[in-house]
C-alpha cells in the first residue's frame, strides 16, 4: 500500500509551513534591518535623540519600540560621525564599526517578530484551504477574508508580549517589578489593559493583510497566465509580493501615521514611569489632531520611506515562504512516490 502525501493545503504539513514561514522570516530581517538602522542614524544626526525619546525600529516583520537611555548607548541609534547621505552612512558605520552593526538590535526583536510570522503565515494558508472549499462560487475572495483573520490572531498574541518588552527596555524593571506592574494595571484596568495599543495595530494590520493576500494571489495567477506556467516561479512570488505590498501601504498609510504616533507616545509614557497609564487619545481623535496640524498631507507623511521599506520586505518575505514551500512539496512527492516505484520494481 502506497504512503499517503502529508494531509495539508497544497500537499505540505502545517509543521513545514511553519518551517518556510520561519525561514523567510529570518531571511527578510536579514536584508531590510541594515536599511533601518542607517534610517535612524540618519535621524538621529538630525535630530539627536534624548534620553526617554522613543523611536520606531523596523527589522522588515514587525515595528518595534525602542527608548534611549542616554540617548548614545544603543549601536543602532548612537551616531559617532557624519553622514553625507545612505550610501555614506553604509560605509562609514562598516569600516568604523564593522559590518555586524548593520544588525544592531535585531536579535532582540526577533524574539517575537519570527514567532508572529510563523503564526500569521501558517494560519492565512490553512484558512485559505479551508474557506476555499467552503466558500464554492465566492472561493476567490478566500484569501481576502483568510488574510485579515490570521492578522487578528496573530496580532492578538503577540501585542502583550511587545508591550511588555518595552516596559522592560524604558524601566529596566526586574521580572517581579514588572509582575506587580502587570497585575497592578489588570486590577485597576482589567486584562485589557494588555492590549494597550491594539486598536491602532488592527486598523493598519488587518485591512493591509486582507489587501496584500487578496492582491499578491490575483497578480500570481495573472502571471502565471502571461508566463504559461502553472507552478509560480521566484520571479512571480517576488513580483507579485511587492506590487501587493506597494498597494496595500499606500491605502493602510493613514492608519500607519496614527499607529507609530500611539506607539511612540505609550512608550514615551513608559519611560517617563506612566507605563500603568492609558492613552486617553482614539485613533480617531488622533487622526484628527494631526489633520488640525498639517492637514489631509500629514496623512500621508513618510509616503515614500513606508514603500521603500515595505515593498521589499514584502517581497523576500513571500517569495523566500514559496520557496520554502516548493521545496517541501517536491520532497514529499517524492517520499510518496519512491514506495511505488519500489513496489512496481
Amino acid at each position: 500500500m502506497s504512503r499517503q502525501s502529508p494531509a495539508a493545503s497544497n500537499g505540505i504539513t502545517p509543521f513545514q509551513q511553519m518551517v518556510a514561514s520561519c525561514s523567510g522570516a529570518i531571511i527578510t530581517s536579514l536584508f531590510v534591518t541594515p536599511l533601518d538602522v542607517v534610517k535612524i542614524r540618519l535621524q538621529a544626526q538630525k535630530n539627536p535623540f534624548p534620553k526617554g525619546k522613543c523611536f520606531v525600529y523596523c527589522n522588515g516583520l514587525m515595528d518595534h519600540i525602542c527608548v534611549c537611555e542616554n540617548g548614545n548607548t544603543k549601536a543602532w541609534y548612537k551616531a559617532p560621525s557624519h553622514f553625507n547621505g545612505t550610501l555614506d552612512a553604509f560605509v562609514k558605520i562598516v569600516r568604523q564599526e564593522g559590518t555586524k552593526a548593520l544588525w544592531s538590535g535585531l536579535p532582540p526583536t526577533l524574539v517575537m517578530a519570527v514567532p508572529a510570522t510563523v503564526i500569521y503565515f501558517t494560519c492565512y494558508d490553512q484558512l485559505c484551504s479551508a474557506l476555499r472549499v467552503r466558500m464554492g462560487d465566492y472561493s476567490q475572495e478566500a484569501p481576502l477574508l483568510a488574510g485579515a483573520v490570521a492578522r487578528v490572531g496573530s496580532a492578538t498574541v503577540i501585542s502583550p508580549l511587545e508591550l511588555i518588552r518595552t516596559q522592560l527596555q524604558s524601566q529596566k524593571q526586574s521580572y517581579r517589578e514588572l509582575t506587580d506592574c502587570i497585575r497592578s494595571a489588570v486590577q485597576s484596568e482589567g486584562w485589557l489593559s494588555l492590549w494597550r495599543g491594539l486598536g491602532p495595530t488592527l486598523l493598519r494590520d488587518v485591512p493591509f493583510s486582507a489587501m496584500y493576500w487578496y492582491n499578491y494571489e490575483k497578480g500570481k495567477s495573472w502571471l502565471c497566465e502571461r508566463s504559461h506556467t502553472r507552478e509560480p516561479t521566484l520571479t512571480i512570488t517576488f513580483v507579485s509580493g511587492a506590487m501587493s505590498g506597494s498597494i496595500a501601504s499606500i491605502v493602510t498609510l493613514p492608519f500607519d501615521v496614527v499607529k507609530t504616533r500611539r506607539q511612540l507616545e505609550l512608550g514615551e509614557l513608559q519611560a517617563k514611569n506612566l507605563s500603568c497609564q492609558v492613552s486617553s487619545s482614539s485613533t480617531f481623535s488622533v487622526m484628527s489632531k494631526i489633520v488640525a496640524q498639517g492637514g489631509f498631507s500629514g496623512l500621508f507623511a513618510g509616503f515614500i520611506p513606508r514603500l521603500i521599506k515595505v515593498a521589499p520586505a514584502c517581497a523576500i518575505m513571500i517569495s523566500s515562504y514559496e520557496f520554502g514551500k516548493t521545496f517541501f512539496r517536491k520532497h514529499n512527492e517524492e517520499r510518496t512516490l519512491r514506495p511505488m516505484q519500489d513496489t512496481n520494481a
